[in-house]
């Protein structure tokens, strides 16, 4: 399976996310997309396609030109079926593309936090495994509402945390697939982040709890995304 990462920014890379898909026996091509403007090969032809993180916001298609093309290229590819997962901002510009209009949260969800399956994602097979309730890490300041003829499959106090649009796409809100080194290197710049900094992130707290829980999250993170492979395969 050939599988194309876009990612928006050096330290929001695919994370755990590669080693699944390569322990897989898949190929991964990762895209700097901000950075590079030519994709490595035809975005259309890849199998599956991830859409990762980023601290720029959905909404900030004046700073970055990028966005626009990016939310076109997204909406091509739920129209031909590819196989998509968007995670944090890769989701938000996911659920742009299928017609929703994300959003500042009503407050940021920057660390770990609680997020509840709903009853329609307890089937879902790529949430249904998470039920009835999850510990999530956390970084962002924007949320997506649920899209026209989306499946909702996951909320937190805050947000929608996950949502179906077709068989074989999702959006997702939190972090699966970050990895221990970019987690922990979040908090030490947490001052890059405005609204981290406005809540009161304190990385002496922040740093010590993610160290101890990000190996789990990390497992969690590398079975969804061989959930999501499986649900991806072709034919």
């Amino acid at each position: 399976m050939r599988v194309l990462a876009i990612v928006h920014q050096r330290d929001a890379g695919p994370g755990v996310f590669a080693e699944a898909i390569r322990d897989a026996g898949g190929e991964l091509d990762e895209w700097t997309l901000a950075e590079r403007p030519q994709p490595p090969a035809d975005p259309f032809g890849y199998d599956a396609v991830v859409v990762l993180g980023g601290a720029m916001n959905v909404v900030e298609g004046d700073r970055h030109g990028w966005i626009a093309e990016e939310k076109a290229l997204l909406r091509g590819l739920l129209e031909r079926e590819v196989p998509l997962l968007g995670l944090c901002l890769g989701g938000q510009l996911l659920a742009a593309a299928a017609g929703a209009q994300p959003r500042r949260a009503s407050r940021p969800e920057i660390g770990w936090h609680q997020v509840e399956v709903t009853p329609e994602g307890e089937d879902d097979p790529l949430l249904g495994p998470l039920a009835p309730r999850f510990e999530a890490f956390q970084w962002h300041s924007y949320e997506f509402p649920l899209p026209p003829a989306a499946v909702p499959l996951a909320r937190s106090e805050v947000c929608l945390q996950a949502c179906r649009l077709g068989e074989r796409a999702y959006a997702i809100q939190f972090h699966p697939e970050v990895g221990r080194a970019d987690a922990l290197h979040w908090i030490d710049d947490y001052e890059a982040d405005p609204d981290a900094v406005r809540i009161g992130i304190d990385p002496a707290v922040l740093g010590p709890e993610t160290a101890e829980k990000i190996a789990a999250f990390n497992r969690l993170g590398r079975d969804l995304c061989r959930r999501w492979l499986e649900v991806s395969s072709p034919g």
